[in-house]
């Protein structure tokens, strides 16, 4: 499985607190069979990332990974927040897209329930040659969520949901309608440490939605997909239902 939103790099934003907690959060994510976790750090105006500094401290996490014989990969990416897109220049943007390859940004999307202004921005970051994966949806819930989803899909977006959510059997009904109707296109652990908080682990999301789902549309979502996403290419969508 590939992890596409995690906070695994120590001491940036509000994710992991050291190199240790870097470590216990790769640990998890090998006992859940999780092979490549993209660093997310927060892009957005309260948390002081520097840029510039990212590709070191993605290979400092991953010389340690490979020095204790850890079979994790980790590579380079960001969540930006829909509110600090478009205050960055198209060198920024790439640099932290998902694998650092330019196709795709993790969006944030801003507080409160989905808006139109996040399909203007979309549309924005389609016209700088990149696509949205929006990320955490449920945090974003009211009334209007399945048709700002469906827009958004229409836009060509992928949309992200948080595992553990997606895992939640008092959701059952709401996850069964939204992957049926093809709103459900990956999950991420959206980790923030090993020491408290949601694990590293995607496994529980995805064995839910294989009660769901077509087999094949699930190792979709767990594989391919995400590994298109590392890659900068185009995704298509496979059948749901």
């Amino acid at each position: 499985m590939i992890d596409l939103h995690c906070h695994i790099l120590p001491a940036l934003d509000d994710g992991a607190a050291d190199l240790e907690d870097s470590v216990g959060m790769a640990l998890q994510a090998q006992a859940d069979g999780v092979e490549t976790v993209c660093a997310t750090p927060h892009v957005r105006h309260d948390h002081a990332v520097e840029l510039a500094s990212l590709p070191a401290r993605v290979a400092a996490v991953q010389a340690e990974l490979d020095r204790r014989g850890i079979a994790v990969r980790v590579v380079a990416g960001g969540e930006v927040a829909q509110t600090e897109l478009d205050a960055l220049d198209d060198a920024a943007l790439r640099a932290v897209s998902l694998g650092g390859t330019g196709g795709w940004v993790l969006l944030e999307p801003a507080p409160g329930p989905l808006s139109a202004e996040l399909e203007l921005c979309v549309e924005r970051l389609r016209a700088r040659g990149l696509r949205a994966v929006i990320a955490h949806p449920e945090r974003h819930a009211d009334a209007d969520l399945e048709m700002r989803l469906e827009l958004l899909a229409a836009h060509g977006c992928l949309i992200q949901w948080t595992a553990a959510f997606v895992a939640d059997p008092g959701l059952r009904e709401w996850i069964a309608r939204w992957a049926r109707m093809g709103l459900i296109h990956l999950l991420g652990s959206d980790a923030h440490s090993s020491r408290f908080g949601r694990p590293l682990a995607l496994g529980d999301g995805f064995a839910a939605l294989r009660e769901l789902l077509p087999a094949s549309t699930v190792e979709w979502m767990a594989r391919e997909a995400p590994a298109a996403v590392l890659r900068g290419e185009p995704v298509a969508l496979p059948a749901f239902g």
